[in-house]
Parts: C-alpha cells; structure tokens; sequence
C-alpha cells in the first residue's frame, strides 16, 4: 500500500482464513491483534495531508441497512474511500427491499452485480449470518437485532489499548441494558478475549436471565454458550471502585414505556455515571459510550463532554478500525 506520493505503510498481513465478520465471538486473541496492528497504520494514513491509499482500488463495497443509522454507516463510507474502493450506499427504503424482496433474493442480486463486500445493519438477530450461508461476497455485521455489533466493539477495546498498551487485568464496568445491547455482547466477547475483567452492572429487568438465574449479584455466573462469563452487580455505587474503564450503553426510552423500569428519573438516580460516580473509579478511569448519547438520562452532560471521556476518540478510531478490517477481508483478494 502506498500514499499517492509513493510513501509506502507497512501493513500487517491480511486475514485470509476469515471471509466474513459477524461477531467477536469468534474471533481469537491473535486476530484481534492484528487488527489493531492494522489500525494502527491506517491511523497513520488518516493523518496524512492525502487521506487516500490504493490498495482496495477496483473493489465494490455495499453498504445496506435496514435500519437508520449515521456514524457507522459514514464511518465505513469514509473508511473504504480512504482505501480507494467504491462504495455503494443503500437504505432499505429507498431499494427493492420496500417492495417486498427478500433479504436473500436481495444480496444475491447484488453479489451477481460482483460486489466484494456488503456491510449490513437489520433489525433482525441472525440476519448478516443468514446471508453469510448464501454469499460467496464478504459480510460486515454493522449491527443486528439485540445480538452484535463487532465493528463498535473492536473499536472500543482499540481505545482502551491506546491509553493502557494492554487489555490483560484492567476492570471494565459495563452500565445499562446489557439486556438488548448488541454493543454489550460484542464488547463481553472481545474483553474476555483480550483478558479484561467484565463487571455488569444494570436493573434486574435489564439483565439477561441466563446470568439471573441462580446466581447473586457479585458472583460469576456458569459459563453459557451464548454469553461470556462475567460478574453481575445492582449497585452501581458498589461496582465502580478500581474500575480502569466505565462503559455506559443508551437506555432507550421505550424500556421505560414497556414496564422494564419504573421511570428514567429513577433509571438515572441509580445507574446515571455522573462526576460522583466515576471519582468512584481510578483517577485515569476512561469514560466511554457507544452513542447517541442520552445526556442527563445515563449520563451527565459534564461528565460525557469532560476531561475522562473518550467518546469523540472512539468515533474517530472507529474509520481506523474498519479500514483496518476492510483491508483485512479484501486487501489479499
């Protein structure tokens, strides 16, 4: 890969065992490393007075979701111009999707097109899989139902590598509705990887019930096969103290409206991160949230835009990230 002045950036070598990115879950120690490695030059990249390189020239990315979406939908057309690909944009209601086509029917027209890659985000859990059975053409996950997000956990923990050097000990709290938090998944996922402690910490109604049953709060829950194992906290107050990272999740207001919680004033005067709150943790303790924030519900607007927050710092490693992955999947093809 070189820049448009011939300056060449040294990139680690590409993923060629890995066609598609669904989750975290499957992913190893190594991998996730090398993703980072990659992030790093492509960091390097975006610096550059010519933020363009060549060497995903020729390639087609699709970027389709059923669902509405501004950061990572820009941050992975930014991601793959800055590689020099062409980059697709379709929203579901402005294709053939509106018209009743099926998800299948839809990126099987699309890879006979000779696409290279399809980013998706859906509504649906399971739905990038389901096309992964069908396509020979890559799949990125950029979201789907309650289930993942991969590309917004790779990017949080690249944040936490950029201001600890490892992930190996450090004490992540995660507060919120863990629940229907594809984020959260994909999060637990790779910090149990990368050999961080997870605390979650969120209301009863807004935890998973395979870490509910049987188990009280600050105990570690049975190993599922569907999530990893993590301590379990109610008492945010509790959960804080030695915290190197305070991971925040949106609460959305309809958990309120569906009878999950008995009101936002409460959610917020119980799990709310406010300054109080994260002197609790470490003096270097990290603030971070995937966004859109809810400011004054989960999180003071003092504390989001404050010394300790990193959110703008994800965004931004958040275009490093998924050049890093797109080289990855279509750099070695």
């Amino acid at each position: 890969m070189a820049e448009a002045s011939g300056r060449p950036a040294v990139l680690p070598r590409t993923m060629h065992q890995r066609r598609h990115i669904l989750d975290l879950d499957d992913f190893s120690r190594d991998e996730i490393v090398r993703v980072f490695d990659a992030a790093d030059s492509m960091r390097e990249v975006m610096q550059r007075d010519i933020k363009k390189v060549p060497t995903l020239r020729g390639k087609v990315i699709v970027t389709l979701f059923y669902e509405a979406s501004t950061r990572t939908r820009v941050s992975f057309e930014i991601a793959g111009k800055a590689l020099s690909a062409d980059v697709v944009n379709l929203s579901a209601s402005g294709s053939c999707v509106s018209k009743g086509v099926s998800l299948v029917d839809t990126v099987r027209t699309l890879e006979a097109m000779g696409i290279d890659a399809v980013v998706v985000r859906h509504s649906a859990s399971g739905a990038p899989y389901l096309m992964a059975q069908h396509l020979r053409t890559s799949v990125i996950n950029a979201g789907d139902g309650w289930h993942a997000h991969p590309t917004q956990a790779l990017l949080d923990l690249y944040t936490m590598r950029g201001h600890f050097g490892a992930l190996d000990g450090l004490k992540v709290v995660i507060v919120g509705d863990v629940l229907h938090s594809r984020v959260a998944r994909s999060n637990l996922w790779g910090l149990h990887t990368m050999g961080a402690e997870v605390v979650v910490c969120a209301p009863p109604t807004l935890v998973p019930a395979a870490w509910r049953a049987g188990c009280e709060p600050q105990v570690e829950p049975p190993p599922s096969r569907l999530l990893p194992p993590v301590r379990l906290s109610y008492d945010l107050d509790e959960a804080l103290p030695g915290a190197d990272v305070i991971m925040v999740l949106r609460l959305q207001r309809e958990r309120q409206q569906s009878g999950l919680l008995p009101t936002l004033r409460e959610y917020s005067r119980r799990y709310g991160v406010n300054a109080a709150r994260v002197a609790l943790a470490r003096p270097n303790a990290l603030v971070m949230h995937p966004g859109p924030v809810n400011e004054g519900v989960e999180i003071a607007p003092d504390v989001a835009h404050g010394a300790q927050s990193v959110i703008e710092e994800q965004v931004r490693n958040g275009v490093a990230i998924r050049m890093a992955l797109l080289y990855q999947l279509l750099g070695g093809r």
